[in-house]
């Protein structure tokens, strides 16, 4: 006989499984991204591999997300939420498993495109199933604990991929990721059935099919010169196939009738600016953050612990200021902090670097790197919320997706340039020319947000508690910082 005091699986109220299945396996998802990159410099050591290896093992993942996030929500549905998220659950453990156990640069790479592949579902799947299992007064509240529960994931990621490279092992990271995922698969079937989307969702195949040519051919190209150069025959054909399939991309959105990304949007002055800055912001923060943490390791001989530490200001600030600059933008507009915010963040990464070639962290990295978390404060939540207030309610799960989508492309291009700048080899002048270009996207973010956005007007249709509440779910490498 069972306790009272005991509650069993199936007493549990249906929005409560919803939330432990969404919470668990988004944060194993955020968790992973802020990670991998603290664990480069072990890898490298262990299985071999110099840059190209590294920028792979980070776009591997960042290429499949990337290529797959906004046909995500079409495919989920067509085929069912919770089908598509155990499909990602699997996809996810099973790459997670195949990277732990890589014996080989290519079998850590193949490992991380199926964890991209599996990563894609995962997080607008959870949301997705959030949205469905409450009612709308409810739902701001569910996303907000969502948000407060995977942002937490951010605050203690690098930290424990620091402590797991240092006293386990680099693979420990990738099995510590796929045991969640076996969990949550279970769970799955402890779920209610969700119901079918009323209209039945078209997939753009065409579109899917092109866009994802062009960014894997550009991100080879990229990636592949610092090892072949430019000039071989693969790279640059990779470079010009890459090229035009991004345009035939854009050519189809505009002649199709049910497009991938409605370019229409971008006619609304408020809603490009965002996504301009999305692209500059995004691209900045993920260069800097890769670099700081190789250099860390591989140049300055930081442990991944001490490389993991220094990326605190960030979750402490967004803890302490994040809400705050919500309401602070709501009642001045929100284009100061879209010009100051990419302003402090930049002057941050110019602050960072080596003192007499010997970098001390409290003096050389610290200070920069809190100056980098309050501009990424005062950016972020602007940002979302003019992206998503430039378009009808009625679109704005659309506009979130496109914002995401940018991005993560925007980071997979910044990881793919490291070895352009860098003559793919981490130095103290390569480090110098990485912040320098990292700072420089920020200083134009601050431009465009001085030029591309203008603080809407009262009479403006409001963005709705939902939308707000909703986070905009970028590459988790590039808001590791």
């Amino acid at each position: 006989m069972i306790p009272a005091s005991l509650v069993r699986l199936r007493d549990v109220a249906p929005t409560t499984r919803v939330m432990t299945v969404a919470i668990m396996v988004s944060m194993v998802a955020f968790l992973d991204g802020t990670v991998v990159n603290l664990a480069l410099p072990a890898t490298a050591r262990d299985i071999g591999g110099g840059m190209c290896t590294q920028q792979w093992v980070v776009d591997g993942y960042l290429l499949a997300v990337a290529a797959t996030v906004l046909p995500g929500g079409a495919i989920s549905d067509l085929f069912g939420r919770i089908p598509v998220m155990r499909f990602g659950l699997a996809a996810f453990g099973a790459g997670s498993m195949l990277a732990a156990t890589a014996g080989t640069p290519a079998m850590l790479i193949a490992g991380r495109l199926v964890q991209g592949l599996g990563g894609a579902f995962l997080v607008p799947g959870s949301l997705a199933l959030i949205n469905s299992s409450f009612d709308v007064a409810r739902r701001p509240a569910a996303i907000g604990a969502w948000t407060a529960w995977t942002s937490s994931a951010f605050a203690v990621g690098p930290l424990l991929g620091g402590l797991a490279v240092d006293f386990l092992n680099w693979r420990w990271i990738y099995i510590l990721s796929a045991i969640p995922m076996a969990v949550g698969f279970a769970l799955t079937y402890w779920l209610r059935r969700v119901p079918a989307p009323t209209e039945r969702a078209r997939l753009d195949v065409v579109g899917a099919a092109l866009s994802a040519i062009g960014l894997a051919a550009t991100v080879y190209a990229l990636i592949e010169q610092g090892r072949r150069g430019w000039g071989d025959a693969r790279v640059d054909a990779a470079l010009v196939t890459g090229v035009a399939a991004l345009l035939a991309f854009v050519a189809w959105q505009r002649r199709t009738a049910h497009p991938m990304v409605p370019l229409s949007l971008f006619t609304t002055r408020n809603f490009a600016g965002a996504n301009l800055l999305t692209a500059f912001v995004y691209g900045g923060i993920t260069m800097g953050s890769l670099a700081i943490g190789l250099y860390m390791q591989e140049v300055a001989g930081y442990s991944a612990t001490a490389a993991g530490l220094v990326t605190l200001p960030s979750p402490i600030m967004s803890l302490l200021f994040a809400r705050g600059v919500g309401g602070l933008a709501a009642r001045f507009g929100s284009r100061i902090f879209l010009i100051s915010g990419p302003a402090l963040a930049g002057a941050g990464l110019l602050l960072i670097g080596p003192t007499a070639h010997q970098l001390h962290v409290v003096t050389d990295v610290l200070p920069g790197r809190i100056l980098l978390a309050l501009g990424m404060v005062l950016a972020i939540t602007p940002l979302t919320t003019v992206n998503l207030s430039a378009v009808k309610s009625a679109h704005s799960g659309i506009a979130a997706a496109i914002q995401n989508a940018t991005g993560r492309t925007s980071a997979l291009i910044a990881v793919a340039c490291v070895g352009v700048i860098t003559a793919n080899r981490m130095t103290d002048a390569g480090f110098a020319r990485l912040l320098e270009v990292s700072s420089l996207l920020f200083f134009i973010g601050a431009v465009v947000g001085g030029l591309g956005i203008r603080n809407a007007p009262a009479s403006a249709e409001p963005v709705s508690d939902a939308a707000r509440e909703r986070p905009v779910s970028i590459a988790p490498a590039s808001r590791a910082a």
